[in-house]
């Protein structure tokens, strides 16, 4: 019994990799979880299979816990989504996957990336601030029901 009890309760340090056209249904699933408006399997898996777009997972025991999407063009990026499963926000997941996407997109030849977060998502802002990203406008009644997103720029070059 205690045996069991430990595997259940055991979670693995999370594995930080590229996501793959499989991960879809996994990302829809955190996604949906994390936005009011999520996105289905098929819009995900129509991402996966873009050659622009740049992604990664976290998983934790070979369960999908967190994920990253960005699209590249012309040198810059903009991160489209990322979220964390909801059982394992607060466990300082978001930041490797962030800074690994990140250093993937450096490497690639992006020079700036850019994205938009609601101005009332304090978690998001802080996260992003913290690395190293910078408001740089603001885009009044963008989300549903007249939320403000907050536009962000990094240069990595």
């Amino acid at each position: 019994m205690i045996g069991f009890l430990s595997r259940l309760f055991k979670r693995g340090e999370p594995v930080f990799t590229d996501a793959r056209p499989r991960d879809a249904a996994g990302i829809a699933a955190i996604h949906a979880a994390s936005f009011q408006r999520g996105w289905g399997e098929e819009e995900i898996y129509g991402l996966l299979i873009e050659k622009s777009v740049v992604a990664h997972r976290a998983t934790s025991g070979g369960k999908l816990i967190g994920f990253i999407l960005s699209r590249r063009a012309a040198g810059e990026a903009e991160i489209l989504s990322v979220a964390i499963a909801p059982s394992w926000r607060g466990r300082k997941m978001a930041r490797p996957l962030l800074d690994l996407h990140l250093r993937h997109l450096a490497g690639l030849g992006t020079r700036a990336v850019f994205l938009e977060v609601g101005a009332h998502n304090a978690p998001a802002t802080r996260l992003y601030r913290r690395a190293g990203f910078r408001e740089i406008g603001k885009r009044q009644g963008y989300y549903e029901g007249g939320a403000t997103a907050l536009v962000m720029r990094r240069d990595l070059s």
